[in-house]
């Protein structure tokens, strides 16, 4: 794995242990049964697609599956 890969890797690793509903302690005490409509997380996801495709291949995957995020989306399995 490349510099950048290591470092984008490492800042979604940040966030999902500090802020992350779905990943971060405060967030297992406040949605017990996770947060995210879909498997896996959003961050979770980021992170696969950042270390298959590429930081800025795997980048725009993670944002499109953010935006792909909301209240009218029906959630589910979602390889990257």
């Amino acid at each position: 794995m490349q510099l950048p890969q290591r470092l984008a890797v490492g800042v979604i690793s940040l966030y999902q242990r500090c802020i992350s509903p779905d990943h971060s302690r405060v967030g297992r005490w406040v949605f017990p049964n996770g947060y995210c409509r879909y498997f896996p997380s959003c961050s979770a996801y980021a992170r696969q697609a950042v270390t298959r495709y590429g930081v800025v291949r795997g980048a725009l995957r993670g944002v499109w599956r953010v935006l792909r995020c909301n209240p009218w989306s029906h959630g589910g399995v979602d390889e990257p």
